[in-house]
């Protein structure tokens, strides 16, 4: 079996949803980052690691309880590829890493837990395990770290691995759904988010009557 971890990404600034912090914004009650954390403890994969830099004493608080491991980047501002590095660092001796966002709540662990399963059961195993919804690759997603160490080590700036991605052959793409492309950079967007979780839980109350 391949030892699988998960790499939540909570260290950014999010200029654009405003002063407030993005990741604590409330989606039915609950932190964003929380739910996102939620979903990777939920899944099958272990280690979960949480990566923090701006605001981290607050998103610390309301990731309190989780049987998560939490690991500060204080070079979150030169750009996502730091957080991802970091990240993936305290992975201890994995093959591959999911990497979510945590500012994508409605991603769930039957996504993540697919994810792994994809990659398990391939008998060439593949450098990454995309979803995509609408033509569009999203998140989250499972990297080779066997295959892909060397270079993620060597990104630089505001970038996650989607370069090293583009143009690869042996690169398996899986069929997302809304929460794979759904990501909170707006109020705006945190409303569609709301809407949709809405719709959601009322779809289940119809299944359980």
């Amino acid at each position: 079996m391949s030892r699988i971890g998960i790499v939540v990404l909570a260290a950014g600034r999010g200029t654009r949803f405003g002063e407030a912090p993005k990741l604590l914004a409330l989606l039915d009650g609950v932190p964003l980052v929380r739910r996102a954390a939620e979903a990777a403890l939920a899944a099958r994969p272990r280690p979960v690691v949480a990566v923090l830099g701006a605001n981290d004493t607050a998103v610390r608080q309301a990731l309190a309880g989780l049987d998560l491991i939490v690991v500060r980047n204080d070079a979150y501002a030169d750009g996502l590829s730091t957080s991802l590095k970091a990240g993936i660092a305290t992975l201890p001796d994995c093959d591959a890493a999911i990497v979510m966002l945590g500012d994508m709540p409605l991603v769930d662990a039957a996504l993540i837990d697919r994810i792994a399963d994809v990659f398990e059961q391939a008998a060439t195993k593949p450098a990454a395990i995309v979803p995509v919804h609408g033509g569009r690759r999203g998140n989250p997603v499972l990297l080779n770290l066997r295959l892909l160490g060397v270079e993620i080590a060597s990104l630089g700036g505001d970038r996650g691995a989607g370069p090293l991605l583009a143009g690869r052959s042996d690169v398996i793409e899986i069929d997302g759904d809304p929460s794979t492309s759904l990501d909170i950079d707006t109020r705006d967007a945190l409303a569609q988010a709301s809407d949709h979780f809405a719709r959601l839980a009322s779809l289940r109350q119809r299944s359980e009557q």
